[in-house]
């Protein structure tokens, strides 16, 4: 009896650790999520360069390394390059765009004062031009630009793990039992396909928009439309809320001109993102990966909620790979269900 009642008790107290345990590591996940963040972010940097160095080696008969050292340079100096032709305009331009966005807010104020919807207009900024709406607006873009040193750290990181993918891979294997290591590695290589897929289709959608968003305020005569092009193309990297918050800025300094230039600034918006959604991306879809809009929409509430702007700007390719995981190790793993891989049988 004494037995029985020493292993129940032995058998409790294992519980009652391992229940301690998983609640530490949940803590310290949730204590640590923004550097979790980073790291996911590290990953989607080196997927973006070893994507390229294989590129390099299908038409230059160098190694691995060799590849992945002229990717980096070929990257730095598309850069840089861009930084001398047009990095002063730019910087000049972003400059005056940042100065006359509160002047162009009262403007708009005044003038839709006229029609009187000023009140309503009010409660929605918080009463001020820099309340509300645009204050929120503001301190998210603030925000992205402020952070070099995670970027830097990013950036960095992402080369690293870009240098020596299967070491780290490998690493990462043997914290998972043996007989769950070929399905996890499977995993690792239809998320990691998956995922350069996509940051190809959404290098391409973003190279567009902001080349026609750039071309069509220039053709209206919006000031700084070469700094909105920029912003348009940037912020394409985000789902639904990117080209909201790129059209703001635009649509502001045109109604501080005039409401027709306005009116036409913002068919121009509507007019880019249907081309983008119609012949954009279906094209670029056929050999790409396209996730389910609904699980995309509240997968960046969702990241935003958790993370804050860098959960936003991670969720869509954090999606990406929590999506391809699910389907792998549970839908087709665990309950045995055939479903289709995004990205199976396409090349990464």
């Amino acid at each position: 009896m004494d037995h029985d009642n020493a292993v129940s008790d032995a058998s409790f107290i294992r519980r009652t650790l391992i229940v301690i345990g998983l609640l530490a590591l949940t803590f310290l996940v949730w204590q640590l999520r923004d550097i979790l963040l980073m790291i996911f972010g590290a990953v989607v940097i080196a997927a973006l360069f070893r994507s390229l160095a294989d590129t390099i080696r299908r038409f230059v008969p160098v190694g691995g390394s060799a590849a992945l050292v002229i990717s980096v340079l070929l990257v730095l100096g598309i850069v840089i390059g861009a930084g001398f032709l047009f990095g002063a305009q730019v910087v000049s331009q972003a400059e005056t765009l940042r100065a006359a966005i509160p002047q162009a807010w009262q403007a708009v104020q005044s003038r839709l004062s006229h029609y009187g919807i000023e009140v309503p207009l009010q409660n929605l900024t918080g009463g001020g031009a820099t309340g509300g709406v645009m204050s929120k607006v503001t301190s998210f873009l603030m925000s992205l630009s402020g952070g070099f040193t995670d970027t830097l750290l990013i950036v960095v990181g992402g080369i690293f793990l870009a240098n020596q993918p299967r070491f780290y891979q490998e690493g990462a294997l043997k914290l998972i039992p043996e007989g769950k290591r070929r399905i996890a590695q499977q995993s690792f290589e239809d998320s990691g396909r998956a995922l350069r897929l996509w940051l190809k289709a959404q290098l391409i959608a973003m190279l567009l928009i902001g080349l026609l968003t750039t071309l069509g305020l220039w053709l209206l005569g919006v000031p700084s439309f070469l700094a909105l092009g920029l912003l348009a193309g940037l912020l394409e990297f985000i789902p639904f809320a990117g080209p909201i918050l790129s059209a703001i800025p635009g649509i502001l300094l045109s109604f501080a001109i005039s409401p027709e230039l306005a009116l036409w600034t913002l068919l121009l918006y509507v007019g880019i993102q249907n081309i983008e959604g119609y012949a954009i991306q279906p094209m670029i879809q056929q050999w790409a990966v396209e996730l389910p809009g609904f699980i995309l929409l509240f997968s960046l509430l969702a990241a935003g909620a958790l993370f804050g702007p860098m959960g936003i700007v991670f969720a869509a390719p954090l999606t990406v790979v929590i999506y391809v995981m699910v389907k792998r190790l549970y839908v087709q793993e665990a309950l045995d269900t055939p479903t289709p891989i995004p990205g199976e049988g396409k090349a990464g």
